[in-house]
């Protein structure tokens, strides 16, 4: 619903940057300072951040009230389709998986391919990780993987903090895409573009994360040895990871990607007749259920997923049922103002609500078929959905609370008024701004919640300083999988798996300096693509 009245943002409220500057970035102060304290929950946080930028919005920047939180309610409800969606439906696939057994039936195949170590930890830790970043993200790869590697006999530090290296390359496209899907609804930026711009920073780091990881367990021996394994697992995966983020889109990147990587090292290493069976201690498959009936859901799970994301069968989904409703008190009342904008542009603020059409509904689908192939009944079926959503709770309060805080940031201005300090920086800030989506998902322990707090940031800025919004948008996304590895979140995930609990600090020292490497590697990657032909023609 459109009104007559109009709302200018104002960029310098106070009349002086430096001040304006520090409050509007108040609201993503008390929100990283919570949870770096780690004793404040991350959902509580997130709306702890909002209640602050609503005062800010309100209060200081006179926002209409109505609009505020019209703002705030338009961000959380795509934050719940179609993000939320997807992690709930993706967690029920997982719960029903692991109730019948065929989680671990598959979990156990992919574990007794080789008895060399680090054969097992490339193929666990890198391949399989990669996948389940892919299906589902939000800590689920680094728990798997590390239990998977205490199974197979490491110690507890190298369980954690490989699992956590082995984490990074995938995590842009986790969670069925979830992280540039909610980069396009900050920046306006479609999501195909920016899945193409994505795809053409991380495949490089997708091909060198596996050396890297061996590196870090064994050294330059380990590589020596290896070389040729790790070289099929980083190009099995690198190469499916180009190929689907630039031609299908971000929804089954790293599905796709991972299980390439997965059946590529298998094969290879059988193929070298290296095939020798391990017995991993935390593993007890149901001897019934054989290695394809195991892989059902997921395989299920990849094709629905990919039939979806298909632009002729979303188009024909959307023309059976997907309303639009146009932002009460919102839409078209928020104007963008020089010197952010050319001239003065009205902000569109629009919901469609395509459930049919919504990724989460394909994995909603495949779950509920793969329950069936896996002889769950109704009652059982019925009974695991409703644990999963006293587990997803909390991450689906999150995931709602920071969308409604990027949304308001959005529309409010603030996040204008933090691209314009941030434009100062000049020639280097295509390295900075790569640095800025590290720290975010330092802080905050998502991609996701990363790129919603700075996408915008990063679209504003690169458009002052005459950079291409699309290469820093991507580039927040990019930076940001190597702080995957020093979250708290993840590494709190990663001492539960190990049964190592009170050590987070010495898996915080033993990943921080590979962390801050890659991060500054791909800052450094996103300055030839900003500035050096012909990585600049890289650019979408």
């Amino acid at each position: 619903m459109n009104v007559d009245m109009h709302w200018s943002q104002n960029y310098d409220p106070f009349g002086n940057a430096f001040a304006s500057t520090l409050v509007a970035a108040l609201p993503i102060a008390v929100l990283l300072g919570c949870i770096a304290t780690g004793k404040v929950r991350a959902h509580v946080a997130a709306l702890a951040g909002l209640a602050t930028a609503l005062l800010i919005a309100i209060g200081v920047l006179h926002m209409p009230v109505s609009a505020a939180l019209a703002a705030s309610a338009a961000g959380a409800a795509y934050g719940i389709l179609p993000i939320g969606w997807i992690v709930l439906n993706i967690l029920f696939l997982y719960q029903l998986t692991k109730e019948q057994g065929a989680f671990d039936q598959m979990q156990a195949n992919i574990a007794t391919v080789s008895s060399d170590r680090r054969v097992q930890l490339v193929l666990i830790a890198f391949s399989l990780g990669a996948f389940f970043e892919g299906a589902a993200g939000f800590g689920t790869p680094v728990a798997i993987t590390g239990a998977l590697l205490i199974g197979l006999g490491f110690t507890p530090l190298q369980a954690s903090g490989l699992s956590l290296i082995a984490n990074t390359a995938p995590v842009a496209f986790g969670a069925m895409g979830t992280p540039i899907i909610a980069l396009q609804g900050v920046t306006g930026i479609d999501a195909l573009t920016l899945s193409k711009m994505v795809g053409r920073q991380l495949p490089f780091f997708s091909l060198i994360v596996p050396f890297w990881l061996i590196a870090a367990y064994d050294g330059t021996r380990g590589i020596r040895e290896t070389w040729q394994v790790l070289l099929v697992a980083g190009a099995s995966f690198a190469i499916p990871q180009f190929l689907m983020s630039n031609f299908q889109g971000p929804y089954l990147v790293d599905v796709v990607s991972g299980a390439t990587s997965i059946a590529a090292v298998t094969a290879f290493i059988k193929l070298r007749g290296q095939r020798t069976t391990v017995t991993v201690a935390s593993v007890s498959p149901l001897e019934s259920r054989s290695a394809a009936r195991a892989w059902v859901p997921w395989l299920l799970l990849c094709a629905l997923v990919f039939l979806w994301g298909l632009v002729p069968v979303k188009k024909f989904l959307n023309g059976i049922f997907a309303p639009q409703f146009h932002v009460p008190f919102l839409d078209g009342v928020v104007q963008r103002v020089p010197p952010v904008v050319a001239t003065v542009q009205s902000e569109a603020a629009v919901f469609t609500f395509n459930i049919l059409s919504a990724t989460g509904t394909s994995i909603l689908i495949a779950a509920l078929l793969g329950a069936i192939a896996m002889g769950c009944g109704l009652g059982q079926i019925g009974r695991v959905y409703l644990r999963t959503l006293r587990i997803a709770w909390p991450s689906l309060v999150t995931i709602s609370t920071m969308l409604a805080l990027g949304y308001l940031t959005r529309y409010s201005g603030l996040d204008a008024i933090l691209g314009l300090a941030f434009a100062r920086s000049g020639f280097m800030y295509p390295l900075f701004g790569t640095l800025l989506g590290w720290l975010g998902v330092a802080l905050t322990g998502s991609d996701t919640s990363s790129n919603v707090l700075f996408g915008s940031l990063q679209k504003i800025t690169a458009t002052q300083l005459g950079l291409s919004p699309v290469l820093m948008a991507a580039a927040n996304s990019s930076g940001g999988v190597m702080g995957k590895m020093i979250d708290m979140q993840s590494i709190v995930v990663a001492s539960a798996a190990t049964r190592w609990y009170g050590h987070e600090g010495k898996i915080l020292r033993f990943v921080f300096v590979h962390s801050l490497v890659l991060a500054v590697l791909v800052g450094l990657l996103v300055m030839l693509q900003a500035y050096v032909p012909p990585f600049t023609h890289m650019v979408p």
